[in-house]
């Protein structure tokens, strides 16, 4: 995870519901302004309370959390006010967006502290120091056990898989225009077939009866059967969703069960990367630059995996078991270039517009 989950991106049911954090900590002899940080972010944005609040402790700041739909619309957002921003620090643009924030001039250089134990492969902006890679998923489509196994039929494990026949009408996936997991699903096809054979793919995809909603909170949470939030209500047993959405399936139950009731179709993943930045404008820039640190630190990064349900970026953070034994590992995950995503993103966003919403 998002995209982005992450997802997402994060992206789990933990996350849903919350609008806003803030804790005590703080002491006088500073504005209420100056006493107060803003984060901006996607709506799957979650910390402990405890992580959250030995931050404001430490730094003697408050943090309010200001939740702006999926990753798309917050970045979108964020650029509609950008010089005079809603926050601080924005948490959640990831690398399917990137170039639009930086293309905007949407951040303040600063390199955060720890950003040597991140690896370099995550570090996109790494000779200027835009943004912070905080932690990293891979999108995918998720299929519900129980649904496979009740009609006999093998989960598709593959794009190809998803154009046969006994797979007609099961998929639900975001909008590539307005969700970061759906853009990114998009990004995989182009990945996969290149860009003169995704939108093929796309219009047999279509022929095949996927629906199309607005966000990955509608399509896990409502439309996807396999999803506990949802309590089985949705009727569609395949969903783009992450490879660490499993996890979040078995969180709290006991006994622990022998696999999650929710698999991992590997042959369709894209990596995704979210960043965080010092928003250009910021308020409260110094407090911004203290929570960059905050979210860069071993103790928020060991707090990312089973609260946003994403891989911390951090090469040293712990990750813990219940979130690696019922994961799905992506050793090969679908990547584009960056500098072809800026390239051809609102093109192909059109594209896929015309083709699959028409």
């Amino acid at each position: 995870m998002s995209t982005t989950s992450r997802i997402t991106a994060t992206a789990v049911a933990a996350a849903v519901g919350m609008t806003a954090l803030a804790g005590c900590g703080g002491t006088g002899g500073e504005s209420t302004n100056a006493k107060t940080v803003t984060l901006v972010s996607h709506d799957s944005f979650n910390a402990s309370k405890s992580v959250l609040a030995a931050f404001e402790k430490e730094s003697g700041y408050k943090v309010k959390v200001l939740k702006g739909g999926d990753a798309g619309k917050a970045v979108n957002q964020a650029i509609l006010t950008k010089g005079n921003p809603q926050g601080d620090v924005l948490f959640g643009i990831d690398n399917t967006l990137l170039s639009r924030g930086l293309s905007a001039g949407l951040f303040t250089p600063y390199k955060a502290k720890g950003l040597d134990d991140v690896p370099e492969a995550l570090r996109l902006d790494q000779d200027q120091n835009r943004v912070t890679p905080l932690d990293y998923g891979d999108i995918c489509v998720n299929y519900d056990r129980e649904y496979f196994t009740r009609h006999g039929i093998a989960p598709p494990k593959s794009f190809d898989d998803l154009l046969k026949p006994q797979y007609k009408g099961l998929l639900v996936t975001e909008n590539a225009a307005t969700s970061s997991p759906g853009l990114a699903f998009q990004l995989a096809t182009v990945a996969a077939y290149g860009n003169d054979g995704w939108p093929d793919y796309w219009k047999k995809l279509r022929a095949n009866g996927v629906e199309v909603v607005d966000g990955w909170e509608q399509a896990y949470n409502e439309r996807f059967s396999g999803s506990a939030a949802g309590k089985g209500k949705g009727d569609k047993p395949l969903v783009v969703s992450y490879a660490s959405s499993p996890p979040v399936e078995v969180l709290g139950k006991k006994p622990a069960p022998k696999e999650s009731p929710v698999g991992v179709a590997t042959g369709t993943c894209f990596r995704q990367i979210e960043f965080g930045g010092l928003l250009r404008g910021a308020k409260n820039e110094k407090g911004g630059k203290a929570l960059l640190d905050f979210l860069l630190s071993r103790r928020f990064q060991e707090d990312v995996p089973l609260q946003m349900f994403v891989n911390p970026a951090r090469r040293d953070a712990k990750v813990p078991e219940l979130f690696t034994r019922y994961g799905a590992t992506i050793d090969k995950p679908m990547t584009l270039a960056p500098e072809t995503i800026t390239k051809n993103r609102e093109r192909w966003i059109k594209q896929w517009s015309s083709l699959v919403l028409k």
